[in-house]
């Protein structure tokens, strides 16, 4: 008789060892590893190469052989949502919604679900956070009533396996998968080692069953959906909702989408819910007095949407002995990077100044597209020049001064003139040839060609 295997189990993380830790060398937590033991197999493996039962179960096949059967997507009547998700819902697919506290994502799955009822789809909300009589206060809050949409609070993965097979709903929610455990694991609800096996499982049964399942999960400090970064991997569509607290607006914007492209889409949260902006242009470019110092506008570009952000700089003579560069909206680095190229090619002596940057509205921007707009903002607020009012500039700036293209530059033409824009200011190397709008282009190859053009 063999002797069962003895082996050191991370609660947390789910990795193993041949002996105990103190430290876990997968997640770096301390005091998680527990003795486990494993079950020999009397049962050798047995080759089914071969068989009856695998040649009905998969088969080799051509990829014009392949029956496509196209599925009508799901619509969530809210068109930003839809667009992010690449045109509603895919019956049989997982999605991921991960967001701060209190950013909205429990409000936006509400009003969803209503509205997926509403076009009758059978909806299965399933809340481990709230009991039923606390959705049903914000369900009232938010003016949703519908009869027929139905709401549960369970925690135990197999309890809901029990519901979802007597009540086969076409969608089913979950807030959220930090608040589902199984007994199978000896680890507490939302451990790594729980989200990745709740997660498994709740992706078998949305494809054995075809239910399109939501699932909203929290973030670390971070910034990242807490649970093992395979959580991710297991998902077709990860769904991001970011937002100042501060501020009104909120930005959800895919990270990975099988269905289709990668899109953000922009929401304002108000008394009665989450409301769709359809225009991101008008709600982050205020009205700015013209010649603006500090200040310079960008045609960004996120997913295949175009839309306007204005970048402030400030430029001050330190009181420290050591500079400060504070940075909010754009790569810290990046900032760094276009500061050093400012003082090497263009003269702008910064060694001993307080560098203030910032994207205006609580925007981020993370495309090297903006270089061009940060180095105006800069060069305006050092020079105390302002620039046209009129004026947008893009293009990414390289260590030698040079500037490169950025991509799909008609479309945020288009975006720059459609909100009245008349002046652009962008890399030679985008080649517009067949530009068909009345925006005025001044083509540059180096910042010196951006100073002469300013400076005449």
């Amino acid at each position: 008789m063999k002797k069962s295997t003895i082996y050191y189990m991370c609660l947390d993380c789910g990795h193993t060892e041949l002996k105990w830790l103190g430290k876990c060398p997968a997640c770096s937590n301390w005091n998680t590893f527990q003795k486990k033991y494993q079950q020999p197999s009397d049962n050798k493996h047995k080759s089914n190469i071969g068989s009856s039962e695998s040649e009905q179960s998969s088969q080799v096949i051509t990829l014009s052989e392949i029956d496509l059967e196209k599925e009508p997507r799901m619509s969530t009547s809210i068109d930003e949502l839809d667009r992010v998700l690449g045109g509603g819902i895919v019956p049989g697919s997982v999605v991921l919604f991960g967001g701060d506290p209190g950013i909205g994502k429990s409000t936006l799955m509400l009003q969803a679900s209503h509205n997926l009822d509403t076009l009758n789809f059978s909806t299965l909300y399933v809340s481990g956070e709230e009991s039923l009589s606390q959705l049903k206060l914000r369900c009232e809050r938010l003016g949703l009533n519908s009869e027929s949409l139905l709401f549960a609070s369970i925690t135990d993965l197999r309890e809901l396996e029990n519901r979802l097979n007597e009540q086969k709903p076409q969608i089913l929610i979950i807030d959220s998968i930090q608040s589902l455990y199984t007994p199978e694991i000896e680890a507490p609800p939302g451990s790594l080692s729980q989200v990745k096996h709740c997660a498994a499982v709740l992706h078998s049964v949305a494809k054995e069953n075809e239910i399109a399942c939501l699932i909203v999960g929290h973030v670390t400090k971070a910034g990242q959906i807490a649970g093992p970064k395979v959580l991710e991997h297991i998902v077709d569509t990860v769904l991001y909702f970011e937002g100042d607290h501060h501020q009104d607006y909120r930005i959800l914007r895919s990270i990975k989408n099988r269905f289709g492209p990668i899109e953000i889409g922009v929401f304002e949260m108000r008394q009665t819910g989450l409301q769709e902006i359809t225009n991101p242009s008008k709600l982050f470019l205020r009205k700015r007095p013209d010649y603006t110092v500090g200040s310079a506008i960008l045609p960004s570009l996120e997913g295949t949407r175009a839309f306007l952000v204005e970048i402030q700089a400030l430029v001050s003579t330190s009181q420290l002995g050591t500079p400060r560069r504070v940075v909010t909206g754009i790569d810290s680095n990046r900032a760094a990077l276009i500061t050093a190229v400012l003082e090497k090619k263009s003269g702008l002596h910064l060694v001993g100044d307080d560098i203030f940057i910032n994207v205006v509205g609580g925007a981020k921007v993370a495309e090297p597209a903006a270089d061009l707009a940060v180095a105006l903002s800069l060069i305006s607020s050092f020079k105390e020049q302002g620039f046209p009012g009129d004026l947008v500039v893009m293009g990414e700036i390289g260590l030698t001064g040079e500037i490169r293209s950025c991509n799909q530059p008609e479309k945020r033409l288009l975006e720059a003139e459609r909100m009245g824009f008349k002046k652009a200011i962008l890399p030679e190397a985008c080649r517009l040839n067949h530009h068909q709008g009345n925006i005025e282009i001044y083509p540059v190859s180096y910042l010196k060609d951006v100073l002469e053009i300013l400076s005449g």
